[in-house]
């Protein structure tokens, strides 16, 4: 069973910066490397929950429109691991994050129909 855990949130003060990370197990290197699509989502309270970047098996990343130039990810293969790097922090975009996964990326990106959720990991921005 494919298991993802997140870390890194925490509280800032606006103009700050945090580092998410999300490892995922449970899958051989094959069935990663072949399609697995990874991305993190983010729900701020009262709010539904919206994408905020997803990287896919071909090398391209996606972003949403409110974190574009802001959030940057990264990913470390070996370890099955990616990381959205959370620049200029404002205080909309404290929420709980959370990270996705598929086998294959979905048509729609940003729709919640990710088989593989975690727990998430809460960001709160102060200003």
């Amino acid at each position: 069973q494919v298991r993802l855990v997140e870390s890194g949130g925490g509280s800032v003060q606006a103009g700050g910066s945090l580092n998410l990370s999300c490892v995922a197990s449970g899958l051989t290197m094959y069935t990663y490397y072949k399609n697995f699509c990874m991305g993190w989502f983010r729900q701020a309270p009262g709010k539904g929950r919206e994408g905020v970047a997803i990287y896919s098996r071909s090398g391209s990343t996606y972003y949403s429109d409110s974190v574009k130039g802001r959030f940057p990810t990264s990913q470390d293969n070996a370890t099955k691991t990616v990381y959205l790097l959370m620049n200029d922090l404002q205080p909309e975009d404290t929420a709980m994050y959370y990270c996705a996964a598929d086998l294959f990326c979905p048509r729609d990106l940003w729709a919640r129909v990710y088989r593989y959720w975690g727990k998430g990991t809460q960001v709160t921005v102060s200003s």
